[in-house]
């Protein structure tokens, strides 16, 4: 049987856009993707903590170092810019290699820099 388990999160980033206009999906800095070990492409789940809003969308790959969190399209009308959000992922698998299994936990500043990874 497979369980399903935290994987990696990117915890507290702040919102920098919300851009309606684009076709979908959430934009992240590569520097705190390859950090968190997730990957472009990759379902997310993003937990805002300013309105309690929980949502699933993609995630598309950012310019490095730049603190990029964008949230597009139809995902841009749950955030507002300045919001905090928790961004993350799940992975499956049996309960023997769950036993060893830690998430990755990137912690990041106001400015979506990491100041702790776990």
């Amino acid at each position: 049987m497979l369980l399903e388990f935290l994987y990696s999160k990117i915890h507290r980033a702040t919102v920098t856009d919300a851009n309606l206009n684009y076709v979908g999906s959430i934009t992240i800095d590569e520097t705190l993707l390859n950090a968190a070990n997730m990957k472009e492409w990759q379902k997310v789940e993003i937990l805002d903590v300013n309105n309690g809003e929980r949502f699933q969308t993609y995630i598309i790959k950012g310019e490095p170092n730049s603190g990029c969190i964008c949230l597009n399209g139809a995902a841009a009308r749950k955030v507002q810019p300045g919001d905090k959000v928790i961004i993350v992922t799940y992975a499956q698998m049996e309960e023997k290699e769950a036993q060893n299994h830690k998430p990755t936990v990137v912690i990041v500043d106001d400015n979506n820099k990491i100041i702790d990874k776990k």
